[in-house]
């Protein structure tokens, strides 16, 4: 793959390009690979950015592709999930133009005690012959998950901390009741009232092997405004994306696709874990380019060599 530099020209020159690049989606139908709603709060950002109109799928269950609550185990990574999620849309409406996302929560990979919600949203266009996958990283979550032997443990304050409650944001956004241990009965889902959690939570407990109830955050997007933010903000950057054409071949969607690392240190020039670089990728063709990190920064810390602080 060769390194491709993006045209000169300025700020106007690249506001040609992004109509230019516009217009090869304005008046389009698309189709949004959902059963959660998710068409609404992509509706502002990408409807109006690109100029396409959106419609959610009428009939797809994508509870097919993994379920939050764990009864249907995820087939396969979330970047290949979401892109799947937005074909079968594509195959069930006989659209040219599909979005869907997908998302994944968890442990921070650098604070293990902080938890991230990693949302991915994809546009798979037939017209354009692209697939592309915009990422994004976040700790703006409810995510959470307790075992209790009763409904009055969820209020609890430990040392005067929030109750599970208040960091689930109930009810508000929606919570999920099952069986500490055994799938004695099934998960009771969308909770959000104190009488519906109360008696689920019971029930639960009485079903356990343990007798403990599981309470976690229900992460489905029509249930948890929370994600719906994210969904919309990431809608807008991959908007931004999409309307960025390839330097190669003009085909909408140039952007990064991965990071390089191995900033040198600045005392010894040893490559550390650091970023250096982003990588930027036509979903279409094989242009490519490294882009310095947007800080400036060309040189690691000492602190952070494996040489120099081993």
């Amino acid at each position: 793959m060769g390194r491709h530099r993006r045209p000169g020209g300025g700020a106007v020159m690249a506001s040609l390009a992004r109509a230019e690049t516009r217009e090869r989606f304005a008046g389009r139908a698309a189709v949004v690979a959902t059963m959660h709603g998710k068409e609404r709060s992509l509706a502002l950002p990408l409807g109006v950015a690109l100029g396409v109109s959106l419609r959610a799928t009428s009939d797809l269950d994508t509870d097919v592709l993994g379920t939050f609550s764990g009864e249907v185990p995820r087939p396969g990574s979330p970047a290949e999930i979401v892109v799947r999620k937005a074909r079968l849309g594509l195959e069930l409406e006989g659209a040219t133009l599909a979005f869907a996302s997908e998302a994944s929560f968890g442990p921070h990979p650098s604070a293990p005690f902080s938890l991230v919600h990693q949302e991915l949203l994809a546009c798979v266009d037939l017209e354009q012959g692209i697939e592309v996958v915009e990422p994004v990283v976040t700790v703006d979550t409810n995510f959470a998950s307790v075992t209790v032997a009763d409904v009055g443990a969820l209020a609890d304050r430990p040392h005067g901390r929030p109750s599970f409650l208040e960091r689930a944001h109930f009810p508000s956004h929606a919570l999920i009741v099952m069986p500490s241990v055994g799938r004695r009965i099934a998960p009771v889902k969308g909770i959000r009232d104190d009488a519906s959690l109360a008696r689920a939570v019971a029930a639960a407990a009485c079903a356990s092997e343990d007798h403990l109830a599981r309470v976690e955050t229900d992460m489905r997007a029509h249930l948890n405004p929370m994600r719906r933010r994210v969904i919309r903000r990431l809608g807008l950057r991959l908007a931004r994306r999409l309307l960025t054409a390839c330097p190669d071949c003009s085909a909408p969607g140039w952007g990064a696709v991965a990071v390089s690392y191995g900033l040198p240190c600045r005392v010894c020039g040893t490559p550390t874990a650091q970023p250096r670089a982003l990588i930027l990728r036509c979903p279409r063709c094989d242009a490519q380019e490294e882009r310095p990190r947007e800080d400036g920064l060309v040189a690691a810390s000492p602190g952070e060599c494996p040489v120099c602080n081993p």
